[in-house]
């Protein structure tokens, strides 16, 4: 294994194997740390956590497990993936797992980049923007978990970290590769360990990835992936992918205005039953009935609880913010577990914590990449009966649902 990646929810992850997969490196996507040694053709390794809302000590601990376990594949170099919109709290967890995994490593010139412009993720003068909004006024301010309240990534970071955050500005990115090592150098003489990157261009990531070559650890969003696999000879290729007879069922619990919209579409052409959040909590509502009416229902159908943001701050006023979001995890788990074990062939989920839960509950292992669906989203083969899509809240078309049952069945 040449590259060892540690992400910090499964559709992230997801989201930087089909990056590497497309970019001609043969990826393989791990949904738990292994226990076995990783195949010999495996030239880049993805252990997907579940870490991105839980405390900085357990969240460390699980990365560093993860990487003990890379270490031993004998990878050249380490990539830290967190989601493109940084989702963290001001004592969040993205500072102390770089430092860690940045004192593990020796590594003193840390970039530190969630950029991705082509699916709308920009950094600017280290401000983060999705599309042509500043983070703070998109829909991420209203993130359940997560809310991002400030788009400069320097001041966000900064109190997550014992280490002193540089930056590397859009001028010097874009003189190419050599100007972006020669400032990664200076900021690092000027004390700063952990080094934001500004990106407006997907060309930018690319040189931005040159830049990092012989880097022992980046940090970021799957973007900055772009650039790697030419740094270990690899070229882009075509994701070969055999398509999966059978049922499917989709699943949402994505409260963001993407998939909010994506819900809005499906529900004009397909049949759609609402999860709502009060009848999971009191335990009105049993997995196996939506399990049950997936199953029976014609087409694709989706089950949702994907409420809008004054919704969902009433139910986590009521019932508690991590206590509702357990809840429905755990619900959307044991729904997928009865789901495939009733004969689904195709599960499609939106939303990273909905997809972890899901993952888990299917106790899926080791995940094949597939060809991309949409930008950030590839299909995944998680065994020869069963196949998946995993969804972030913010990705996708509107019509994503149905494009993902289409490639999963191998339709064009």
């Amino acid at each position: 294994m040449l590259l060892g990646c540690i992400g910090d929810d499964f559709t992230g992850s997801s989201d930087l194997a089909n990056t590497l997969a497309k970019g001609g490196m043969r990826t393989v996507q791990y949904s738990s740390i292994p226990d076995t040694p990783a195949g010999k053709d495996v030239q880049a390794g993805v252990v997907a956590l579940k870490s991105r809302s839980i405390a900085p000590i357990d969240a460390v601990r699980q990365s560093l497990e993860a990487l003990d376990w890379l270490k031993r594949q004998g990878c050249e170099q380490f990539f830290f993936k967190y989601c493109s919109t940084f989702d963290s709290r001001p004592e969040g967890n993205i500072g102390p797992v770089a430092d860690a995994l940045a004192e593990a490593l020796g590594a003193h010139q840390v970039i530190v980049c969630p950029a991705y412009p082509g699916t709308g993720r920009s950094i600017y003068q280290g401000h983060l923007f999705v599309k042509d909004r500043l983070l703070s006024e998109s829909g991420m301010k209203n993130h359940p978990l997560t809310p991002m309240t400030d788009p400069d990534i320097r001041r966000w970071l900064a109190p997550q970290t014992r280490y002193s955050v540089g930056h590397v500005p859009a001028e010097h990115v874009f003189a190419g590769s050599n100007r972006i090592a020669e400032s990664l150098e200076e900021q690092h003489r000027s004390g700063h360990r952990h080094i934001v990157v500004d990106a407006i261009r997907d060309e930018d990531l690319v040189e931005i990835g040159m830049a990092a070559k012989g880097l022992p650890l980046i940090t970021g969003g799957s973007g900055v992936a772009l650039g790697l696999p030419a740094n270990f000879g690899c070229s882009a290729s075509q994701v070969p992918w055999a398509g999966q007879a059978g049922k499917s069922i989709a699943l949402s619990g994505s409260c963001s205005v993407a998939t909010r919209a994506q819900v809005a579409r499906h529900a004009a052409k397909h049949p759609v039953r609402e999860i709502v959040a009060a009848d999971v909590i009191e335990s009105r509502l049993a997995p196996k009935e939506i399990a049950d009416w997936l199953l029976g229902a014609e087409g694709l159908p989706l089950a949702y609880s994907s409420a809008d943001p004054a919704e969902v701050a009433r139910i986590q006023e009521k019932y508690g913010r991590d206590a509702s979001s357990e809840a429905l995890e755990g619900f959307f788990a044991d729904v997928a577990r009865l789901g495939v074990a009733g004969g689904a062939t195709r599960v499609i989920t939106a939303g990273g914590e909905t997809s972890g839960a899901v993952i888990e509950g299917l106790d899926l292992g080791t995940l094949e990449i597939g060809p991309e669906i949409d930008p950030g989203v590839p299909a995944l083969r998680a065994r020869p009966d069963l196949v998946v899509a995993l969804k972030s809240g913010n990705f996708g078309a509107e019509d994503f649902f149905e494009k993902a049952d289409r490639l999963l069945k191998g339709e064009t």
